[in-house]
């Protein structure tokens, strides 16, 4: 009779670099949507890099990573409130991000002419925050003012704020028309921007009366030129005069784009903005 022997198998030692080794070589978290695409932990990251050049915008190591972080934030939210629809690494990187540093330049250029890097700067109906917050990831020391009519939205851009560390930025919760008539607000920021849907003459009733006399309201728009023959009117009675319109596109797509930088000479009179809804139903001629 022959004794029962448990059999023990032996161990095997591995070594902390092999283990570091055997995670490199395994494939990246990937997540296949209905739809048939697919998207990656680190999908951006290569196209941020590969891309921001092209902009005149290089990335460092820590904006890279802010995208990264703000885009899981983007995604997460999304599945419980319309943010956008627009998911997949490259459009998230490009239609995004690299549409929204493509106003850093003309930035740069304000801060050259004001001399001093501090400016202030609101984007309005900003929406999941573009092209405001990418603009703060790459432009830190601007002090940033995130506006918009949505307090969910709000509650999504305070958390990328905080889950970024991003300093000297705020969000508001409020209708462009109603906060362009507060003390806080009306020509108090040396720049205004938004990239919006709306016609440029109603963006220019929404964004001007928050610009300082000397300031500049940065308009991203897609095709532009019939857009500033009907917002003349509008940009001169707001008290803007147009300085630069620069045409160009998109680097990795066939999308055109425009920045139309208009130049505050004089305060925007009272009356302006008109009431709620009112700047979109009858825009000014």
């Amino acid at each position: 009779m022959t004794d029962d022997k448990k059999i023990h198998p032996k161990r095997i030692a591995i070594k902390k670099s092999d283990i570091a080794k055997l995670r490199a070589e395994l494939p990246k978290k990937t997540e296949i949507k209905s739809s048939g695409e697919v998207i990656t932990d680190e999908g951006i990251a290569p196209i941020l890099e590969k891309n921001a050049p092209e902009i005149s915008v290089p990335l460092s190591a820590e904006a890279v990573w802010a995208f990264k972080e703000y885009a899981k934030l983007l995604r997460k939210w999304n599945e419980v409130m319309n943010l956008t629809n627009i998911l997949d690494d490259n459009g998230i990187a490009m239609r995004h991000f690299i549409d929204s540093l493509t106003l850093v330049p003309f930035i740069e250029k304000e801060q050259e002419k004001q001399g001093r890097k501090d400016l202030s700067i609101i984007d309005v109906g900003t929406g999941a925050g573009f092209p405001g917050i990418p603009v703060k990831v790459q432009m830190n020391e601007l002090k940033l003012t995130l506006l918009d009519s949505l307090q969910k939205r709000i509650g999504f851009l305070d958390e990328v704020i905080k889950t970024i560390g991003l300093t000297d930025a705020r969000t508001i919760h409020s209708r462009a028309e109603d906060a362009g008539h507060t003390k806080t607000h009306r020509e108090k920021y040396d720049i205004s921007t938004a990239r919006a849907v709306a016609s440029l003459p109603v963006l220019c009733e929404y964004c001007l009366p928050f610009v300082k006399t000397g300031g500049i309201f940065l308009a991203m728009k897609g095709h532009v030129d019939e857009e500033l023959d009907e917002a003349k009117n509008a940009i001169a009675k707001l008290g803007g005069s147009v300085e630069k319109v620069e045409k160009f596109v998109l680097p990795g797509t066939d999308m055109d784009r425009a920045v139309v930088v208009i130049r505050k000479l004089r305060p925007t009179p009272l009356s302006y903005p008109r009431q709620a809804g009112k700047p979109s139903k009858d825009p000014i001629k």
